[in-house]
């Protein structure tokens, strides 16, 4: 008795809330890590949807959440910054083109570093000792985005750039993490819906930067009534006084904001509990006391002395598991075949060529806002009032249904067939856009808008964050996430800095409409090339539907995807072969 007593203290790992259950402890007292692995795997992989699975999601979609509310908000907000910082003779209270772009591009930028290094991490020293950080860094560098001020030795621009980047490295280590956790913790049956849902609140986030934008516009209504509009262009150079400091603190607090949910999420984040598939297929080494990450958990959560603790795991932990150790051999060997290495060049490939488009599709907002009547004013309450409802009419109108019509049918359809579908109606709209552009009128230009919006995330934007979250094996799994995230953001960065000036190409100074975007046309061209690019690479993906990460991953004997290297019979101690059983064979069968 004493000595399964012991042997489930060794065995269990720290964490655990009402948001992310502990799995593994629930079968701490069994001793061999082969079968205990099997009963934790399949509890997860069975267990009913409920409750749990939707504060799952909540916790895990909050990162998003404030992704896409600052990628919403800084559209806005960069207007405002104008009025504040750059109203002079030069500027007319307009951000210069260069900064404009240098701020929105800062935050693609830093996300790549985020999505590559907190990716690569999360798979090295465990999703639990990652998971909370990034969101700490997001917290921290927007509301030190808020409180920026300029100097005489720093411009505000330089500001704005240097806190976007560090919450870009916040933001981008989001991507993988909360893909990962909420794969490994999710039920097989409704996996796809649960990952969905967690990509979804970019949806919510957007709603909620349009209605703070337009709460704050409303607060400072008098105020802002005060700055009259002047000249064609409509440059606020009369914006001063109390108008200009109404404008200064409405940036402030649309920028801000983003910190709450996150303030709010970051208990639940820093006190989840490691995930059952890294603590057995990744930090399972345990024979290396000194070097075990699981070890020094249990010890310290544990509170006993880590010596006593790492001599008890190793005796139990003597059986080796059979899925094959993480080494940058193995990652080498792993995705130098073929049929491994397609798929990380799927993911990736269709992430890239998907915010190419997504990104870029952005660029003719102001032209859509014009065609709906919801740009311009003859004050400054007016241009913001507007600017924020109509954002918030595009928002409402495209993206939130596209979302959630993803959620509710990607673990019915599949994640394939809408990703193909959507590539392929995109190409379409796009071809449409590009070579009907200068003989569409307004409204019908919004429609091709709405319906692409509502394809890009019932289609390609969703899928492209489900997929790379389940088809990889545990070991790998984030790092390939965050290695085809950050795919994805380098065409986000190519769509900003390359398309954005190409859109403007031989524009008369202080055009307005489809005047300011004489080459918008051709590139709506070239975009509808990335989409067919897309449909292509997608075929390189596998269907991931109703399929245990085990069976995906080729761990599960008599399976299509079987791999004797990933889930083959391990050697005994005398170098003979154990037969090796199946792995959450179960769920296989779940309808």
């Amino acid at each position: 008795m004493a000595t399964v007593t012991a042997t489930a203290i060794a065995n269990k790992t720290s964490g655990g809330n009402n948001a992310f259950h502990n799995f593994n402890n629930d079968f701490a007292h069994i001793q061999d890590p082969n079968e205990r692995r099997r009963l934790a795997l399949a509890e997860v992989d069975k267990a009913p949807f409920g409750w749990y699975h939707v504060r799952a999601c909540v916790v895990a979609g909050i990162g998003f959440f404030t992704d896409s509310y600052d990628i919403f908000a800084i559209n806005l907000v960069t207007a405002m910054l104008g009025v504040v910082f750059f109203n002079n003779k030069k500027s007319k209270g307009t951000i210069p083109t260069n900064s404009d772009t240098a701020i929105k591009v800062a935050t693609s930028g830093g996300t790549v570093l985020g999505q590559l290094g907190f990716g690569y991490l999360a798979d090295v020293v465990g999703r639990k000792r990652m998971y909370g950080l990034e969101l700490i860094i997001i917290i921290f560098a927007t509301l030190a985005q808020a409180l920026s001020s300029p100097s005489p030795a720093i411009s505000i621009t330089g500001l704005i750039i240097f806190w976007r980047v560090i919450m870009g490295i916040g933001i981008g280590g989001d991507y993988p993490l909360s893909s990962v956790i909420t794969s490994e913790f999710a039920t097989t049956k409704w996996r796809g819906a649960m990952m969905n849902a967690v990509f979804a609140m970019q949806g919510i986030g957007q709603f909620t930067a349009a209605i703070i934008a337009l709460i704050v516009t409303s607060g400072f209504k008098e105020s802002l009534e005060t700055g009259k509009k002047i000249g064609k262009v409509g440059a606020a150079t009369n914006c001063t006084g109390v108008c200009q400091l109404a404008v200064d603190k409405m940036w402030r607090v649309i920028v801000g904001f983003g910190a709450v949910p996150g303030c709010i999420a970051l208990y639940y984040r820093l006190t989840i509990p490691e995930t059952p598939r890294y603590t057995f297929d990744v930090a399972r080494d345990v024979e290396k006391a000194g070097e075990d990450v699981q070890a020094y958990i249990k010890g310290k959560s544990e509170g006993h002395p880590d010596e006593i603790r790492r001599v008890t795991t190793i005796a139990q932990s003597s059986q080796a598991l059979e899925i094959p150790k993480a080494s940058f051999k193995d990652f080498i060997h792993h995705y130098g075949q073929w049929k491994n290495g397609k798929i990380l060049l799927g993911t990736a490939g269709s992430w890239f060529f998907l915010d190419v488009a997504y990104y870029g599709l952005g660029l003719n907002n102001s032209i859509i806002l014009t065609a709906i009547g919801w740009s311009g004013g003859s004050n400054m309450y007016e241009v913001f009032y507007k600017n924020a409802v109509g954002n918030l009419i595009l928002v409402c109108a495209g993206a939130i249904p596209g979302y959630w019509v993803s959620v509710a049918t990607i673990d019915t359809l599949g994640r394939k067939p809408i990703q193909i579908m959507g590539f392929v109606l995109l190409t379409i709209l796009f071809i449409v856009i590009g070579f009907a552009y200068n003989h569409l009128s307004g409204h019908a230009l919004l429609a091709l808008y709405v319906l692409a919006q509502f394809f890009f995330n019932f289609g390609p934007n969703s899928t492209t964050f489900v997929v790379p979250g389940e088809c990889f094996p545990t070991r790998y799994r984030s790092t390939s996430h965050g290695f085809s995230a950050a795919s994805g953001k380098v065409g986000a960065i190519i769509a900003q800095c390359v398309f954005g000036p190409l859109r403007t190409r031989g524009a008369a100074p202080g055009a307005t409409g489809k005047a300011a975007s004489p080459w918008l046309d051709h590139v709506m061209q070239i975009f509808a090339l990335f989409m067919l690019c897309g449909v292509f690479t997608s075929f390189l993906i596998p269907e991931t539907k109703r399929k245990t990460l085990e069976e995906l991953a080729g761990e599960v004997p008599g399976t299509p995807n079987y791999d004797p290297v990933n889930g083959g019979p391990r050697k005994n101690s005398r170098g003979g072969s154990e037969e090796v059983p199946e792995i959450n064979a179960g769920p296989e069968k779940i309808v």
